[in-house]
């Protein structure tokens, strides 16, 4: 029972409804706890025959910890827009800035039964699809593409480390506009798990 509350989250008692925000789940945790930290939610919503993403960050201040709690259901192409401008709000308030502050995704760990948070404070985020690179693309039906060749999760690694080039690859993840966030909590996770030098890294991710 106490699992089943973390996958959702109920809030907002100050307005006249509640809602609940329906969590990403993953079998792994990357954090399993953040201090000092202010929640903000993104909520999946129907009007008429459109999905919105309707955010709240009443509760968020500027120098702590910002823990994004996103339903699992919304397609990036709502979520990430929503993101890059809080990132930008939080990156240029310089008056309350903290540099240690970090933001952090939520999402239910399935195995391990608890809430866990995955960080990207430094990712910046590209509405775009990259112009150079070794381009790895997840897309809306969660498979990848590395450059227009279908590759296996459980493969990626290995054929990231043997791409042959004559000078350092640059690699470009990239994830299709019309990922659910479920699943793009679920790859980002595995990139996380990959171990590839930092020169061949970027802190962009690429998303059409």
């Amino acid at each position: 029972m106490k699992y089943f509350c973390l996958i959702f989250i109920c809030l907002l008692f100050s307005c006249e409804e509640k809602k609940d925000v329906l969590l990403p789940q993953s079998n792994v945790s990357i954090v399993k706890d953040v201090q000092d930290h202010s929640p903000i939610y993104i909520f999946f919503k129907i009007e008429g025959k459109d999905t919105l993403a309707e955010v709240n960050r009443k509760n968020s201040i500027i120098s702590t910890n910002w823990i994004f709690n996103i339903d699992k259901r919304l397609p990036l192409k709502l979520v990430i827009p929503e993101v890059i401008k809080l990132q930008e709000k939080k990156r240029k308030d310089s008056a309350h800035k903290n540099e240690k502050a970090q933001n952090y995704y939520s999402y239910a760990d399935s195995v391990g039964k608890n809430l866990a948070f995955l960080p990207f404070t430094k990712v910046y985020y590209k509405m775009n699809k990259p112009k150079f690179g070794i381009l790895i693309y997840f897309t809306k039906k969660n498979s990848i593409l590395v450059n227009g060749i279908s590759v296996e999760k459980s493969n990626l690694q290995n054929y990231l480390t043997n791409l042959e080039s004559d000078k350092p690859n640059k690699f470009m993840f990239s994830f299709s506009t019309n990922m659910s966030f479920e699943n793009y909590i679920q790859n980002r996770i595995l990139i996380t798990s990959l171990k590839l030098p930092d020169y061949n890294l970027v802190n962009e991710e690429f998303i059409f």
